[in-house]
């Protein structure tokens, strides 16, 4: 349960400095982070990355401790993954009473290698797939999730509660949910790791759908060996998922080697242009690239325009997945839940319009209701993998030589407004291109513009998550720059005292 504290105990959270050495005693830290999450996110600056917590989870990491990979370390969930204690919502009170009693075949995982769920975070309403007018990190169950380090800020969705919640300190780590950008921007403008791996590497059973062809949970962590430890605990094949069949074939304990990874005589494509024309943006891209050839990295230029085929056709596919499998995932919950359809969830949503459509309507959920044309879905798939694999990161790889691809993750946050919706800026990053692709995607805190992170993306081929990961924890050792900590109050300008 949530339960506000004192205003004294507000005060002792707020002045906790952030420690990563938190994941090195984990029995003591539940407590704690339960302590901060009622001063930070139930009150104080109300950051609402976290919708509910585990009473009982201090007991539950001092009994993992010591004899479990994890030793009862502390993880957030994001809540469209079951968890056998709470309804999973996807953000949606039409979902409010899903509570289905069991686990995800991923959390069933996290619990075997002595993981705590500590609780489950906000999220972008079903995953941000609703309405194209939509605010990022809004949910009708969760509200409007804020961003740690600039308080009138946007967290980023889909995951933004996971994001906002590992880099305000409120666990270990967090999971979240990738279908395009649900992991990799949360991470980016929350200055948190976070990585997308490959799609078939962790199951997707009894995880609330959007696509059967790109969705994937990730790990969200404040260090690359933290992220690395929370996959190899969450990963693995699931026979009631067949894109994972080759997932235990790929299995490695892929914290090992990251510790002394080297970028000495590595080729990495640089993807020039993809900083959005945002000098600031680019002078932080810079000292990344600056850090590079310093670790001995011999940076490529590669050219690389996104295709406005692929992202057509990438619609055409999530639009038909979505309609299907979501129909799917209803009929097949235990609970007691009042909609089992597409059709069922918009006349929900129009029931309910004043809770639910307030701020943004559901015209991605009544486009999704019409597209049934499969084979238009199959051609749309077929195109948009071609553009994003063998014409795309496949090509860009081979054809320049290079073992992976990097470019900036996304720009910092913008401001939250419910009332016009998100207004990032564009032309940043490739990671539509792996999302579609379905490959790895690893986003690393690479510094900041004006206190506001931002990341520095690793994009390999299918299966690289292993390779890639090393690569972000060998940049994590040669970053010269200073990644901010949260302030938990709104926007100013860097550097700017109470005064100014």
């Amino acid at each position: 349960m949530r339960r506000p504290l004192a205003a004294a105990l507000a005060a002792f959270a707020l002045a906790a400095p952030l420690s990563v050495t938190w994941a090195k005693d984990a029995p003591a830290d539940a407590q704690t982070y339960l302590r901060r999450i009622a001063a930070l996110d139930d009150a104080g600056p109300q950051i609402n990355a976290v919708i509910v917590t585990a009473d009982d989870a201090g007991e539950q990491a001092r009994q993992y401790a010591g004899s479990t990979p994890l030793d009862g370390r502390t993880v957030l969930v994001k809540d469209n993954i079951e968890t056998r204690e709470w309804p999973t919502t996807a953000g949606s009170l039409a979902l409010a009473d899903n509570a289905t009693g069991r686990d995800a075949t991923l959390i069933a995982n996290l619990r075997a290698a002595g993981g705590v769920v500590l609780g489950k975070t906000n999220l972008s309403e079903w995953a941000n797939f609703r309405s194209n007018a939509s605010t990022s990190g809004w949910s009708a169950v969760g509200g409007i999730t804020r961003n740690p380090h600039a308080t009138d800020r946007n967290a980023c969705g889909s995951s933004s509660g996971s994001g906002a919640a590992v880099a305000a300190g409120f666990a270990w780590a967090a999971i979240g949910t990738e279908t395009d950008g649900s992991i990799t921007c949360p991470a980016s403008v929350n200055g948190v790791v976070g990585f997308k791996p490959t799609v078939g590497l962790v199951s997707r059973t009894h995880v609330v759908p959007l696509s059967a062809s790109q969705d994937t949970a990730g790990p969200m962590a404040r260090s690359v060996e933290d992220a690395a430890m929370l996959l190899k605990a969450i990963a693995g094949s699931d026979p009631l998922d067949p894109a994972t069949a080759e997932a235990d074939a790929h299995l490695v304990d892929f914290s090992e080697g990251l510790g002394t990874a080297t970028l000495e005589g590595v080729r990495i494509g640089v993807v020039r242009g993809r900083y959005g024309g945002f000098e600031p943006l680019g002078q932080v891209w810079e000292q990344a690239l600056a850090d590079l050839r310093r670790a001995g990295a011999v940076l490529v230029d590669v050219e690389y325009e996104p295709s406005d085929e692929m992202g057509e056709a990438e619609y055409i596919v999530l639009l038909h997945e979505f309609q299907r499998d979501i129909e799917s995932y209803l009929k097949g919950s235990p609970a007691d839940i009042p909609v089992r359809s597409l059709e069922d969830l918009i006349a929900f949503n129009a029931v309910h319009a004043l809770s639910e459509m307030r701020w943004f309507g559901q015209d991605v959920f009544e486009a999704a209701l019409e597209s049934r044309d499969v084979a238009a879905y199959e051609e749309a798939l077929v195109t948009s993998r071609r553009l994003a694999r063998e014409e795309g990161i496949d090509r860009l790889l081979s054809e320049n030589d290079v073992a992976f691809l990097i470019a900036p993750t996304r720009g910092p946050a913008w401001n939250i407004d419910l009332v016009l919706g998100d207004h990032w800026i564009g032309g940043i990053g490739i990671g539509s291109m792996a999302a579609v692709a379905g490959y790895p995607h690893l986003t690393v805190p690479m510094g900041h513009v004006e206190g506001l992170p931002v990341g520095l993306s690793f994009i390999g081929s299918q299966w690289d998550d292993h390779a890639i990961l090393r690569a972000g924890a060998a940049y994590e050792k040669a970053r010269s720059v200073e990644i901010p900590e949260p302030s938990f109050r709104p926007w100013a300008p860097w550097g700017a005292t109470a005064a100014e």
